[in-house]
């Protein structure tokens, strides 16, 4: 323990974090910002068969896979059950069976080891990945973040991680993962879509598609929407969109070549990262806030960071984008939230509080206690 740990115990907490939101155990272990585990294991071969995330067979890799992982990620870190702070765990949202395991997971961890127990929201977990990206420089606020992944589209305002997130917009239908996956099953492509899509558009036998090829709608962009729907999102007129065009061409005569796949697929994917960048952008110039943080597993996707990235520069704003391996559901992200908290002097939450899939983003920790009463906690 250094002088300064010794001195401050807050200053740089030892937390586990446990994320089971969707189809990927995350066991995460930091000491204050420093990022020591980040063990995922992902069920998606699982559901890859079925052509989508099947909440029971999550729940159930998930309750297969949080011992081993915990095991795993405690031996990358280097350390014991009994040498951590605090024990971390999402909430919400999610899959309320996977949420579950975790929470129940977390606290069973917390009473059998006595530490206090932080229950946080895996959204706003996904601005603190930034946090515990090596080498990088402190996060600065105000800050607009644009998290897309396979169950969220969302658009926040973030002027403090640990007290003040608002949310400035999100989809009201399909995520853009969602719809990602649903055109790919559209042009005959496995699951999960976004790296298929991918493929598709740059690395057809065919050559590149052109993503100009076929001016798909961009949903919610239009003069009309923009009053009550400025930085919300919609992506399932722009899926049906491709699934009619398809029709069409297949009524035609005209069957779907590598060519025309490629050019669908271009078409498409510029279509979602035209809406998502166009509409976080707009974001950080209405409320003067020269910073953009990206995060969520759609982040994954090249053009959506090239484009955000040569888009932003040209408007002088600022791009963050975590490693790709903290940009998908994990553990870390988790604790790292957490480690905020505890830093902050916020008292850990109590045992009063279950799985919320419809958790808001504007809830960072839920249940918090009324002061340091938890046993275990920090003093």
């Amino acid at each position: 323990m250094t002088a300064e740990r010794a001195a401050d115990p807050l200053a740089e907490p030892l937390v586990l974090g446990i994320e089971t939101s969707c189809d990927e155990t995350g066991i995460g272990i930091v000491r204050g910002r420093t990022l020591l585990s980040n063990t995922i294991a992902s069920s998606m071969d699982e559901h890859s068969r079925y052509g989508g995330v099947v909440p029971e067979v999550a729940a159930r890799a998930h309750l297969e896979a949080l011992q081993p992982s915990i095991t795993a990620a405690l031996a990358e870190a280097n350390v014991q059950l009994q040498d951590l702070d605090a024990i971390a765990v999402t909430s919400g949202p999610g899959l309320a069976g996977a949420l579950m395991v975790g929470v129940g997971a977390a606290k069973g961890l917390a009473v059998a080891l006595d530490k206090p127990l932080y229950a946080v929201n895996h959204l706003v977990g996904h601005i603190a990945a930034d946090i515990v990206t090596p080498d990088s420089e402190p996060l600065e606020y105000p800050t607009i973040a644009l998290l897309v992944s396979g169950g969220h589209t969302s658009l926040l305002h973030v002027r403090d991680l640990t007290t003040d997130v608002e949310l400035l917009g999100e989809t009201i239908d399909d995520a853009a993962g969602e719809a990602f996956d649903k055109v790919a099953r559209l042009l005959g492509l496995p699951y999960p879509g976004g790296p298929e899509i991918d493929r598709a558009a740059d690395a057809s036998p065919a050559g590149p598609g052109d993503p100009k090829a076929i001016r798909f709608p961009r949903g919610l962009s239009k003069a009309s929407d923009m009053a009550k729907h400025r930085y919300d999102f919609s992506f399932s007129g722009l899926k049906t969109a491709v699934a009619r065009w398809i029709e069409r061409e297949e009524a035609a005569g005209r069957s779907l070549t590598e060519s025309t796949r490629a050019d669908v697929a271009a078409s498409f994917r510029e279509a979602v990262v035209d809406v998502l960048v166009t509409k976080a952008l707009a974001a950080c110039e209405d409320l003067a806030v020269p910073r953009l943080l990206l995060g969520g597993g759609v982040i994954a996707n090249k053009r959506l960071r090239d484009v955000a990235v040569a888009r932003a520069e040209a408007a002088g704003i600022t791009v963050r984008i975590p490693p790709l391996s903290l940009c998908t559901d994990n553990g870390a992200m988790i604790a790292a939230l957490a480690a905020d908290l505890i830093s902050s002097g916020r008292a850990p939450s109590t045992l009063a509080f279950g799985a919320d899939s419809t958790l808001p983003v504007t809830e960072i920790q839920v249940a918090v206690a009324a002061g340091d009463a938890q046993p275990g906690a920090p003093a």
